[in-house]
């Protein structure tokens, strides 16, 4: 490597997982950097799983031409190494096992590339190949700093028979319940989650830096302990980027029922991009938001991938439910720009399954949140929500997928609650101020996105 300071053209890959809860601050982070004069080249997986990640794709390169998009055509896969019937962790192992095609597809760019932005679940499999070209690897992990903290030491908290004990003690923080921890973790015998935790978790040491959309004022204890060595020693630095702010090319969906209500007075009801609730578990979830007697939007969601979810409300709903949803709320089934939903100054609440991308929208638009996890990190991040102010979880209900069914008029009670909490809106408001300024001038993730940025400069791969 030689030094070729300012005159360098700052190039940097990003290589994306599937799903959008991957996708979406893969997007914002090549829109924040393009911004920021840095020559980004976009790689895709190519087919995406859902429709989502296709649209959210074109818009991108629709708006930032200059964005560079190369194509990681996947190849068909035989012999899946875990069972999984998720298929976004299959597409997982997919991008995986067909990443041995990238190292002449990184060679060939140019101008030479600075450093690659590789998403967490690749991490084992691409580190091999940029130590062989020798190009810095930078992971960008997509959720919070609370859970890298799992991630990185996960592998050295099972015991003979690869089961960890009722609370997880994380080196240098406090115990974390066992009920937490994302379930397929828990199971005995092997399966895709738990061998992306083991292998990812181990090579994170082995890579130039660790990207998190988090910021300072949220995980302050957690960031420290990480780039102190006290999780896991010999980690790279752990760089608070976040929280990545709502992009432009985001596409617009006005909509006008939102637009004739009173601010502040209705709950945005959203489980993601990939959560689908059990038929059951969908018409209590109906009847409790209808006995609220609060008004609510509803994006109702019942299959995982969205090509799939093709039955229309009232086969879901049932024509009665459907016909009561009306009276007080707005119930869709196509999808919503949540970004622009959360921005609407009629929201005054969500809730939600606690992805983080979920999350940080609404600490960005200043809403509170009713914390309903329903799989992977989500109760980790529920408890984040509750430490900051920003909402409340009520850990009765478990996990959202078939752990058991929570009762109508459990929902309304909480849904109540949370919309008539006045204090909590003061917290909110005070929350959104800090998540901006984080990213503001001079604020804490900002300089230390220039930081990396210079260090980018300073490289050349020969």
């Amino acid at each position: 490597m030689s030094d070729s300071g300012d005159l360098q053209v700052t190039h940097v890959a990003l290589l994306p997982s599937a799903g959008m809860g991957h996708l979406t601050p893969f997007l914002r982070l090549a829109a924040l950097l393009t911004a920021h004069n840095v020559h980004v080249t976009f790689i895709t997986p190519s087919p995406t799983v859902s429709l989502a990640e296709s649209q959210s794709l074109s818009h991108l390169f629709t708006t930032f031409p200059q964005i560079t998009q190369k194509h990681l055509h996947l190849l068909p896969l035989d012999q899946p190494s875990a069972n999984s019937e998720d298929p976004f962790y299959y597409h997982f192992e997919l991008i995986r096992r067909s990443s041995h095609l990238l190292p002449p597809l990184l060679s060939s760019l140019c101008p030479p590339l600075s450093a690659i932005i590789t998403d967490m679940s690749l991490v084992s499999t691409v580190t091999p190949l940029t130590d062989s070209l020798g190009l810095p690897n930078y992971i960008f992990f997509t959720s919070s700093a609370k859970m890298l903290t799992i991630y990185v030491s996960f592998h050295t908290m099972l015991g003979p028979n690869h089961e960890i004990e009722d609370h997880t003690k994380v080196s240098g923080l406090e115990q974390i319940p066992k009920a937490w921890i994302p379930p397929p973790l828990l199971q005995g015998g092997n399966n895709l989650l738990k061998t992306f935790f083991i292998e990812n978790g181990k090579k994170m040491t082995e890579s130039s830096g660790i990207l998190v959309n988090t910021y300072e004022s949220i995980e302050r204890e957690t960031l420290a302990a990480l780039n102190e060595g006290k999780v896991l020693r010999k980690l790279p630095s752990v760089i608070a980027i976040g929280p990545l702010a709502p992009c432009t090319f985001e596409e617009s969906q006005q909509l006008a029922w939102l637009d004739d209500q009173l601010t502040g007075s209705v709950l945005y009801v959203s489980f993601g991009s990939r959560t689908a609730m059990s038929r059951d578990q969908i018409r209590e979830l109906g009847d409790g938001l209808v006995r609220s007697g609060c008004r609510f939007l509803w994006a109702v969601k019942d299959k995982k991938v969205d090509v799939e979810d093709d039955e229309k409300l009232i086969e879901v709903l049932g024509q009665g439910l459907l016909e009561r949803v009306k009276e007080n709320g707005l119930a869709v089934k196509n999808w919503l720009n949540q970004e622009e939903i959360l921005s609407h100054p009629a929201i005054g609440g969500f809730l939600s399954h606690c992805g983080w991308n979920s999350l940080t929208e609404a600490l960005w638009n200043g809403v509170r949140i009713l914390a309903w996890p329903q799989h992977g990190d989500q109760k980790i991040n529920a408890d984040l929500v509750e430490r900051i102010g920003l909402g409340t979880w009520d850990k009765s209900w478990g996990w959202g997928e078939g752990e058991m069914l929570v009762k109508a008029q459990v929902i309304a009670e909480r849904v109540r609650e949370i919309m008539g909490n006045k204090l909590l809106r003061l917290q909110t408001d005070h929350i959104r101020e800090e998540a901006r300024m984080a990213v503001g001038d001079g604020g804490s993730s900002t300089k230390r996105l220039y930081a990396l940025i210079e260090t980018w400069k300073r490289v050349q791969i020969v």
